[in-house]
């Protein structure tokens, strides 16, 4: 069942380089982006999950942004109004 995973992975790439290339509303990476969510589905139906999809980080990652780490940041002062 690997083969699955493969090919929703190989999917995934290409219609990554083609959204990068041509941009998300191109039909032939529309196309692309369909056939990788295809994929993608026949793997999870098979019963292969996410983490089956995507290699294993070993490093640590950095939050983007303050409150990434779960923590709750104040909210930013309202605009004024002219």
């Amino acid at each position: 069942m690997t083969h699955l995973i493969q090919a929703a992975r190989a999917a995934q790439q290409r219609a990554a380089r083609a959204v990068a290339r041509v941009g998300p509303a191109h039909p032939v990476a529309r196309r692309l982006m369909a056939a990788a969510a295809r994929a993608a589905a026949a793997a999870w139906d098979a019963g292969h999950r996410v983490a089956d999809l995507h290699h294993q980080r070993t490093t640590t990652a950095v939050p983007a942004d303050p409150g990434a780490d779960g923590s709750v940041s104040p909210a930013p002062p309202p605009l004024p109004t002219a």
